[in-house]
């Protein structure tokens, strides 16, 4: 060993000691400048615009929608619709052949052509109130002399007997008082009478302007009544909106409940979503939404929406508490379809032109929120109150941070240390 050092001189081994410090003290350097990067990654606090939104899932669905069946048996004869196709309230859609229908359906053409007579009559002919009138005037007639009778026997009347004197006929009035009898029995007609009398008016100013409202619901009822029976044999749209099911083709046979057409109305989309007990105070009508959609691609913006509804009373789901809020697009295009899972985000705050703050830098040190501020390479405490955050900014509402101060994002942790939290 001894002989290997001696082989170097001593110069030599003075310009090796030289080389190696340097080597040391720029493997330092390098360090402690990594280090001083790693334990210190700061940036400016900024001044800017926060929305604070409340987040969750649904699904698309119609304002408006309908299954519509088959009420009777039959053969299709005509589908004049498809999917995608628009329709109006009351179109036509579909009908079976009248010969396959059943008896009572293809009666109900004739009960309809009846009574659609019966309520023509009832409402343009004058014949009932004429009789009304007639009957009416029968009636009073009627009751004036029951009247005028009843109120004569109150007092003396002249008793007429016929009786033979000497064979001559002779007529002897006397005068006397009409028995019990008499007068039980002109009660009881002037009582009938009376009674006729007021079922005459009564039926007079049902139909002195007019014919009889009772009678015209009566007449209307079986009108449609045989309207809704001969109209099983059609399929007609309930709103306006858009075919998104079609299922009957010409020539095919149905029976009562086989589904016919779905009807949506597409022109005003709506997502129902979940949210929490502990966001719901902070939701309300007319809020704004963003909504975007997995299934749709290569769209860079958000659809947008607004809130329409706020349920009041909560759902418990395996102990979590949820309402229901129901979002309404305004700007939904065709690639937009009732069954499409949405992720939707509420507007519930928006704040403009605040210093805003890192969440990830904040701390909490002694029960109070606390940022890490870099002053000559060395971390300063700063404490401070915040207001409403995005999830990754909050707001600055007090604390002694300006604009551009660079914020520690990771400031060190020690057990036990002023960093800790």
């Amino acid at each position: 060993m001894k002989n290997f050092f001696t082989k170097f001189s001593r110069r030599t081994w003075i310009i090796i000691g030289v080389v190696a410090a340097i080597l040391i003290v720029a493997i330092i350097m390098v360090n402690r400048n990594g280090n001083t990067q790693v334990a210190f990654q700061t940036a400016p606090a900024e001044r800017g615009s926060l929305v604070a939104t409340v987040g969750a899932t649904g699904s698309v669905r119609a304002k408006q929608s309908a299954v519509l069946i088959w009420e009777t048996t039959g053969i299709v004869d005509k589908v004049n619709v498809s999917v995608g196709d628009k329709v109006s309230h009351e179109e036509l859609l579909a009908s079976l052949d009248k010969t396959s229908l059943n008896q009572s359906v293809i009666l109900a053409e004739a009960d309809l052509a009846s009574a659609q007579k019966a309520l023509d009559d009832l409402l343009n002919s004058d014949t009932a109130r004429a009789q009304a009138m007639r009957n009416l005037d029968t009636t009073e007639e009627t009751y004036k002399k029951a009247y005028d009778y009843r109120l004569g026997l109150n007092g003396k009347i002249d008793i007429v007997d016929t009786y033979l004197d000497r064979g001559v006929p002779r007529v002897r009035y006397t005068r006397g008082y009409a028995d019990a009898e008499t007068i039980a029995d002109a009660d009881e007609k002037l009582a009938l009478a009376e009674a006729q009398l007021n079922d005459a008016r009564r039926s007079y100013e049902r139909v002195k302007n007019g014919a009889d409202p009772v009678d015209v619901s009566a007449a209307e009822a079986r009108v449609a009544a045989a309207q809704s029976t001969l109209d099983m044999a059609h399929i007609t749209a309930p709103f306006n909106g858009t075919v998104t099911q079609a299922e009957p083709s010409v020539g095919d046979e149905v029976s009562t409940g086989t589904m016919a057409f779905r009807i949506d109305d597409l022109s005003h989309l709506l997502v129902d979503v979940q949210v929490s007990e502990v966001d719901i105070n902070t939701v309300a009508i007319d809020q704004d939404a963003a909504l975007t959609f997995d299934a749709i691609l290569g769209r860079a913006e958000p659809y947008h929406g607004k809130v329409v509804k706020v349920s009041q009373a909560g759902d418990t789901l395996q102990g979590v508490v949820s309402f229901t809020v129901t979002v309404e697009l305004t700007d939904a295009d065709e690639l937009v379809k009732p069954g499409m899972t949405a992720a939707v985000n509420i507007v519930i705050n928006e704040q403009k032109d605040v210093v805003l703050i890192p969440n990830r830098a904040v701390r909490l040190v002694n029960t109070e929120r606390v940022v890490y501020m870099l002053v000559n390479d060395q971390p300063k405490l700063i404490k401070l109150q915040l207001g409403s955050s995005d999830g990754t900014n909050s707001v600055l509402l007090s604390g002694d941070i300006k604009e551009g101060d660079p914020i520690i994002l990771n400031p060190p942790s020690t057990n036990g240390g002023p960093f800790g939290g």
